[in-house]
């Protein structure tokens, strides 16, 4: 019996209108408690940040780049179909023609953009920075200031750092691009 290579895809799941959020959360509370790491890895509710002014104060406002709609990044199989379908909110795939056949995958330009829009890559980016580790901050606004290493985000290539600012622990959040190692 041949081994068939089983790939993750992004996929494009239809949700009641304003469950969105509702739903990514459902779903990953699913894919733990259904022990679906290794086939339904992430769960994006596609958003922009927008800057608002109003009476002289500029607010930032989430909003969905495509209301009824998340993304799904899975190994498509049975049980992942199952499992997304059958979450509280979801009226189904896009990309399905019925009769229980199995939708059509974005492509990966596709996916590339929409991540791309929102700061997040396709794939992690391999970091050497670790937990703990103590950094200095080579560019921006705390240039110079060494901290801790409290958070990692590969997708986003994003760090959380801990500085001492005035006597105080401070968390910041800072692009790889802007810390090196001590």
């Amino acid at each position: 019996m041949s081994q068939i290579k089983m790939e993750k895809n992004w996929y494009v799941v239809h949700t009641y209108s304003g469950y969105e959020n509702k739903v990514k959360a459902n779903l990953e509370k699913r894919v733990e408690s259904m022990g679906m790491q290794d086939k339904i890895f992430r769960v994006v509710v596609p958003e922009e940040i927008e800057q608002e002014t109003k009476n002289g104060k500029t607010k930032e406002n989430r909003k969905k780049i495509f209301p009824g709609y998340v993304l799904v990044e899975l190994v498509m199989t049975d049980d992942s179909w199952y499992v997304v379908r059958n979450t509280p909110g979801v009226t189904g795939f896009v990309g399905s023609s019925g009769h229980g056949s199995k939708p059509t995958p974005l492509l990966s330009e596709e996916i590339e953009s929409v991540l791309k829009m929102m700061g997040m890559t396709v794939h992690p980016i391999e970091t050497d920075f670790e937990l703990e580790e103590v950094v200095r901050v080579r560019d921006g606004a705390f240039k110079n200031f060494s901290g801790k290493v409290t958070g990692i985000d590969p997708m986003k290539m994003k760090l959380k750092v801990e500085v001492d600012m005035f006597g105080r622990e401070t968390l910041i959040e800072l692009d790889f691009s802007q810390v090196e190692k001590v």
